[in-house]
């Protein structure tokens, strides 16, 4: 089944939806940029799939139909916005909580509070709230591209079947998720040197 029979006359809203939040975002990509350093690296967009929320659906419960898919899930548009440092992350929720077209419904700082596995990334759930998108919500997650990569991997092992020495891989796993969150806060210490020595040979 394709996206657009499972999502019928709504599809072409979360494609719209999809394009708003992608160009929201390259727009602040462009506008930010310090030091030479860009604030977002990479942006990822996608539509669910009805495969996958069929089975999310089914999880929870609920009929796997697409109006109720839309009526309790969330997550049908999807971004993730990928950057260089911590700092920026913030950043980035700190401006679109500033927005008047969107409203964020719910915040998950799994960087501060991370979850047991190791994974560290920001989760927003936001509305639109003007146009023909009002009402519309859609999942940002914001991450460094540090636990980018590893969150990549941990997918790829996670969905792998007959996976041997599973716990030992886990338990590595977790180990280079913290390791990682100390690159990342090494990286922003250093970033802060940096800008704060620009400053004072100003």
């Amino acid at each position: 089944m394709t996206p657009e029979e499972y999502y019928g006359d709504t599809f072409s809203l979360l494609k719209q939806g999809e394009e708003y939040l992608k160009t929201l975002m390259e727009t602040y990509a462009n506008d930010w940029a310090e030091d030479d350093l860009q604030p977002i690296l990479y942006i990822k967009t996608r539509i669910k799939t009805p495969e996958s929320m069929m089975e999310k659906l089914r999880k929870r419960g609920f009929a796997e139909d697409s109006h109720t898919a839309l009526e309790n899930m969330h997550d049908a548009i999807g971004i993730r916005v990928i950057c260089s440092f911590v700092e920026d992350v913030y950043r980035i929720a700190r401006r679109l909580q500033q927005r008047d077209d969107i409203q964020i419904l719910e915040k998950k700082d799994y960087i501060a509070y991370p979850k047991p596995n190791g994974y560290r990334s920001l989760h927003l759930i936001i509305q639109f709230t003007k146009n023909n998108l009002k009402g519309m919500t859609a999942e940002i997650q914001i991450r460094t591209i540090a636990i980018d990569f590893w969150a990549t991997l941990e997918h790829q092992i996670k969905y792998k079947r007959n996976v041997h020495h599973e716990e030992t891989i886990r338990n590595e796993l977790k180990r280079c998720a913290d390791e990682i969150a100390s690159v990342d806060l090494s990286m922003q210490t250093i970033r802060d040197i940096l800008r704060s020595d620009t400053w004072e040979q100003l």
